[in-house]
C-alpha cells in the first residue's frame, strides 16, 4: 500500500511539472473532452509497444503519427504520396496500419478519378523495416474479386482490414457485387484468405449485406469492418446506413464458436444497431478499437458528423466501452462534445487544453 501511495504521489508530481500552473487549477481527476480531433474521418489507431499510432489520409497521400496518449493525437507525418498517374492517383480513403511479421502494412482505398467514385480498389504499402513511421514501399493493388488470376475480374473495394484467426490470415472489406457505372451502388462485406499481407489467395466470400431494416435508406451500405475480440468471441463491427447522414451507425457480426470464417453461415448479425447518434451527436461510425495505456479499459475511436445536415464534415472522438455478461460489446450512447470524461486509465500526462 505504501508503494502504491508513493507511486501515485510521484505520478501526480510529474503531471504538475509537465502541465504547468494553468492545468493545476483544473478539476481533479484529470479529464479530456471530445472531439480529440476537430476535423477528421475514418479514424484508425493501433497500440504497439506502449504507443498509439494514428493513420489517416491527407488528400494526396497517407500520414502516420505517434503518441504516448490515447486522448492526444500528434501531428501526422506523411509516409506516402499518391503517384501522379495510375490506378491509385486519387481518392485516397480510410487507411489502416497493421503490424505483421516484423513489418508494418498500410491498407488503403484509392481510384484513378472521382467523383463518381466508381474506380475504388484496395492497395497495400509495406514498411522497409520494423518502424511504423516508415519509409514504405508501394506493393500495389490487392485482388478483391471472385476469380483470382482472371484479368479484369477485380472488383470495387474499400475499408480493407486484417484478421488473424486459427493460424490463418484473412482480409475483410466492403465491396460491390459487380462492376457498376454509378457510385450509388449497394455495398456488402466480404472475406478472403491471404497467403501473406500483400496477397489475397482465394475468391472472396460474401458475409454480410444490408438486409436489416436499420441498414436501409437512400443507399444501403455495409462498410468499415473492424475486428473486435472478447475472450474467445470474435466480432466484426461495421458501419451501416449512409455515411453522409445522421443515421450512420454501427452494428456487428459474430463468428459462431469454432466456425469457419469463410462461410457466410458462420456469422450472425446483431438484431439492432449497437452504437448510433443522438439529438446532440450525429452520424457516428467507422470505428477502430484499442485499450487504455495500462490495458485495463477498452476504447472505441470513431468519427461523428459536425452538423446534422448531409455531408462529410466530421470530427474524431474516443469513448470508453465494455462488454456484457455474454461477452457482447456495449458501447452505450455517444457523449456530447465538450463534456469532461476521465482520462484513459494509466495516462500520466495532462489533457490538451482546448
Amino acid at each position: 500500500m505504501r508503494i502504491r501511495i508513493f507511486c501515485d504521489l510521484m505520478l501526480a508530481c510529474a503531471a504538475m511539472l509537465t502541465c504547468g500552473a494553468a492545468s493545476l487549477r483544473a478539476a481533479s481527476p484529470a479529464t479530456y473532452v471530445n472531439p480529440v480531433l476537430r476535423h477528421g474521418q475514418d479514424p484508425w489507431i493501433v497500440k504497439y509497444d506502449g504507443r498509439y499510432y494514428y493513420c489517416c489520409a491527407t488528400g494526396s497521400g497517407i500520414a502516420v503519427s505517434a503518441s504516448s496518449d490515447l486522448h492526444r493525437i500528434s501531428r501526422p507525418r506523411v509516409v506516402w504520396t499518391a503517384p501522379g498517374k495510375g490506378w491509385n492517383r486519387s481518392c485516397i480513403w480510410a487507411p489502416e496500419l497493421h503490424p505483421y511479421g516484423g513489418r508494418w502494412y498500410i491498407y488503403y482505398a484509392a481510384g484513378e478519378s472521382g467523383p463518381p467514385f466508381i474506380h475504388q480498389r484496395t492497395g497495400v504499402l509495406e514498411s522497409v523495416d520494423d518502424d511504423p513511421m516508415g519509409p514504405y514501399v508501394d506493393r500495389g493493388m490487392l485482388y478483391t474479386g471472385d476469380t483470382p488470376g482472371v484479368p479484369g475480374s477485380n472488383r470495387w473495394s474499400i475499408d480493407f482490414t486484417l484478421l488473424e484467426y486459427g493460424g490463418k490470415l484473412y482480409g475483410i472489406w466492403s465491396g460491390w457485387a459487380d462492376a457498376a457505372d454509378t457510385d450509388k451502388t449497394e455495398q456488402n462485406l466480404y472475406i478472403a484468405e491471404m497467403s501473406d499481407p500483400c496477397t489475397v489467395s482465394s475468391p472472396r466470400v460474401l458475409i454480410s449485406e444490408p438486409d436489416r431494416q436499420y441498414e436501409q435508406g437512400p443507399l444501403p451500405l455495409n462498410e468499415g469492418p473492424q475486428v473486435l475480440r472478447s475472450g474467445d468471441d470474435l466480432f466484426i463491427v461495421y458501419s451501416c446506413g449512409q455515411s453522409w447522414l445522421s443515421s450512420y451507425k454501427l452494428s456487428y457480426l459474430k463468428l459462431k464458436p469454432g466456425a469457419d470464417p469463410m462461410r457466410r453461415a458462420s456469422w450472425t448479425k446483431s438484431r439492432r444497431p449497437v452504437f448510433e447518434g443522438t439529438d446532440e451527436v450525429f452520424g457516428v461510425g467507422h470505428a477502430s478499437f484499442t485499450t487504455s495505456p495500462d490495458d485495463t479499459e477498452h476504447y472505441i475511436v470513431y468519427h461523428s458528423k459536425i452538423a446534422p445536415e448531409p455531408g462529410w464534415n466530421r470530427d474524431v472522438r474516443i469513448q470508453r466501452f465494455g462488454f456484457d455478461r455474454r461477452g457482447r460489446p456495449v458501447f452505450g450512447r455517444p457523449v456530447p462534445a465538450g463534456v469532461p470524461l476521465p482520462l484513459p486509465s494509466g495516462s500520466i500526462t495532462c489533457p490538451s487544453e482546448k
